[in-house]
């Protein structure tokens, strides 16, 4: 079962005033299986799960014992429980968001951040998915995408399968017109700022065999 925050989707989407039967929807299963096959196409491993907790288990079957971890802010891995599986950390894993926050110098802290989107294992979520299999992501600052075309040296990106759309455009759209207004309301009650696009990344295709992988989950998670 997904955990919900005061920062999901859920309690955001009536004043972010979004089109949640356009962008917020589970396609069909025919539509996910032809998303499925596109992403694959595109040398990007796909790891299907039917429900958050499973999405869980799946990130501790990926990633080796005592591995390097970093993560970008994402709601979907704070529904799936991926905060709590850091405190408890089965595997040992070196947490290295946690190095970062623990700095209090704010030049060396941004140092750090730089040297984490080169983490052996970067997690992020994902703003779309067309089902033509592009992947997108945008944020603010690049910190939470910065990793993913080229720094990390694994990088697992996870997502529920309301970020599904039917084209590219489509995909780009719905940064604009259901992430970026979510996320307004998210930034506002967290930091008493605006959001903003200022970067969007557009997985096209993986060079490096393995490197990627998404894992998709049948619920509606994030935004």
């Amino acid at each position: 079962m997904a955990t919900v925050t005061q920062y999901s989707a859920v309690n955001l989407i009536a004043d972010a005033k979004v089109d949640t039967d356009r962008w917020n929807r589970i396609p069909d299963e025919a539509t996910i299986d032809r998303t499925v096959r596109a992403i694959e196409s595109r040398n990007i491993r796909v790891v299907r799960t039917a429900t958050a907790d499973a999405a869980r288990r799946a990130l501790i079957d990926l990633i080796p014992e005592g591995a390097e971890v970093m993560n970008g802010s994402s709601t979907t891995l704070n529904e799936i429980g991926f905060e709590q599986l850091l405190k408890e950390n089965p595997k040992r894993w070196r947490d290295f968001h946690a190095v970062i926050t623990a700095e209090n110098d704010e030049e060396k802290r941004n140092a750090l951040r730089r040297k984490g989107v080169a983490a052996d294992w970067f997690l992020s979520g994902v703003q779309a998915i067309a089902a033509t299999g592009e992947l997108v992501g945008c944020d603010k600052t690049g910190s939470r995408i910065g990793a993913w075309p080229y720094g990390a040296g694994h990088l697992i990106l996870v997502s529920g399968a309301n970020k599904i759309v039917s084209t590219l455009d489509d995909a780009l759209t719905r940064c604009w017109e259901y992430a970026l207004p979510v996320e307004q309301q998210r930034a506002e009650r967290v930091y008493g700022t605006s959001s903003e696009i200022g970067n969007i990344v557009i997985l096209e295709k993986e060079m490096d065999k393995d490197r990627v992988t998404l894992i998709l989950i049948g619920e509606s998670l994030g935004y």
